[in-house]
């Protein structure tokens, strides 16, 4: 009998465990998808309009929203999810930036992604 509750006793505590180490996994995870932002500073350092930062905001809003959609998603799904998202991203925002701002903003979208490991 006591062999059977200490049995029980360390299946359990295993189970708890690993379902906190996977709790801290998804959490982290989905933090390291986040892709907010301050969109006054990108707005500073592009020197965007006030049309353009309308709509950078929105376009921002919803690839962040990709993204994070995205972090739910497993292995080549997540990238594939993760890739999309981004060249959506590029493509409206070369139609709003010039090319000047849209150079300075693909230096910035890549370091960030780079710095996230995406």
């Amino acid at each position: 009998m006591k062999k059977i509750l200490l049995t029980l006793v360390a299946v359990m505590t295993m189970s708890f465990a690993n379902a906190e180490t996977e709790g801290f996994r998804t959490h982290r995870h989905v933090v390291d998808y986040d892709m907010s932002f301050d969109i006054n500073r990108l707005a500073a350092k592009l020197d965007l309009t006030n049309d353009q930062m309308e709509a950078v905001e929105v376009i921002q809003e919803n690839f962040n929203d990709e993204v994070l959609e995205a972090a739910t998603a497993r292995g080549h799904e997540r990238r594939f999810l993760v890739h999309q998202a981004v060249r959506k991203d590029v493509q409206q925002m070369h139609r709003v930036l010039n090319d000047e701002q849209f150079n300075t903003y693909m230096m910035l979208l890549g370091a960030t992604l780079q710095n996230k490991g995406l």
